[in-house]
C-alpha cells in the first residue's frame, strides 16, 4: 500500500469499475449491441450474441470487429449502443471522496464512447472528481488492452507511467501499463490472477480508504 500511496497519477477504468458490475446498465448496453448487430448485420440475435462476444474477445472491443470485418460506422454503433437511461444509476458521494482524496492527478480512461463515459460520470456524481476523462474515440479507436492505446493515452495526458496508477476490473488491460511502469490495481476479485496483477481488490471503496489513510500515517496530513 504504501509503494501506491507514493504516487501521484490514478487512472481509473469506468464500466464496471467506478460502479459495481452487476449494474444492469453494462447489461441493457449490451442488449443494445446485440440488437444493433443483429439489424445492421441481418443476422439472429443468437448469431449477434456471438458475433458481439467474439469481437469483444479479439480487439478488445465489440466495434473494432464490426468496423474491421463490416465496415460498420464507428459512430453510428456507439452513439446508438449508448442511448439508454441512466437513470438507475446512483450518485456516489462517498466514492467522489474518496477519490478526491487521493493526492496527484485523477484520469478516467474508458473504452467506452465520449458522450457517455461524460453522462455516467455525471450521474455518478464524480464530474468535479477527475480532470479529465479519456474515451475510445480520444485515442482513435484504439482500445485497451493494446499497447497502442496506453501509449496514446501517455502521451494525451503527459503521464509519468512510474507515477501513475490503473485501476481496472479486467486482468488483460493491465498487462501493457504493467510493462510501461504503471503500478495495476485489479477491481473486483481478491486474489491476484498474474505477474501483472500488482494489487487486486473485491472493494474499490474500501482500496481506496486504506490507500487515504496510508497517506495520513506518513505524513500526519489528512487530504
Amino acid at each position: 500500500m504504501i509503494a501506491l500511496s507514493a504516487r501521484d497519477v490514478w487512472v481509473f477504468d469506468l464500466d464496471n469499475t467506478l460502479y459495481p458490475a452487476d449494474h444492469t446498465i453494462f447489461d441493457t448496453i449490451g442488449d443494445r449491441m446485440t440488437a444493433y448487430i443483429a439489424r445492421h448485420l441481418r443476422v439472429s440475435m443468437a448469431d449477434a450474441l456471438a458475433l458481439r462476444e467474439r469481437y469483444h474477445d479479439a480487439y478488445g472491443a465489440t466495434v473494432i470487429g464490426l468496423m474491421e470485418n463490416h465496415g460498420i460506422d464507428p459512430g453510428d454503433f456507439l452513439d446508438d449502443v449508448h442511448n439508454t437511461p441512466l437513470d438507475g444509476v446512483a450518485p456516489d458521494p462517498a466514492l467522489a471522496a474518496l477519490i478526491g482524496a487521493l493526492p496527484g492527478r485523477r484520469i478516467v480512461f474508458t473504452n467506452g464512447a465520449r458522450g457517455y463515459a461524460h453522462r455516467i460520470v455525471a450521474q455518478l456524481g464524480l464530474t468535479g472528481v477527475f480532470e479529465r476523462i479519456v474515451a475510445l474515440e480520444d485515442v482513435g479507436l484504439i482500445p485497451k488492452p493494446e499497447l497502442v492505446a496506453f501509449e496514446r493515452f501517455v502521451a494525451l495526458c503527459g503521464v509519468d507511467p512510474r507515477r501513475a496508477v490503473m485501476i481496472e476490473d479486467h486482468a488483460r488491460n493491465l498487462q501493457a501499463p504493467a510493462a510501461m511502469g504503471f503500478a495495476t490495481v485489479l477491481v473486483g476479485v481478491d486474489t491476484a490472477p498474474g505477474p501483472y496483477v500488482q494489487t487486486a481488490t473485491p472493494d474499490l471503496h474500501a482500496f481506496l480508504a486504506a490507500i487515504v489513510a496510508s497517506r495520513i500515517d506518513q505524513t500526519g496530513v489528512s487530504p
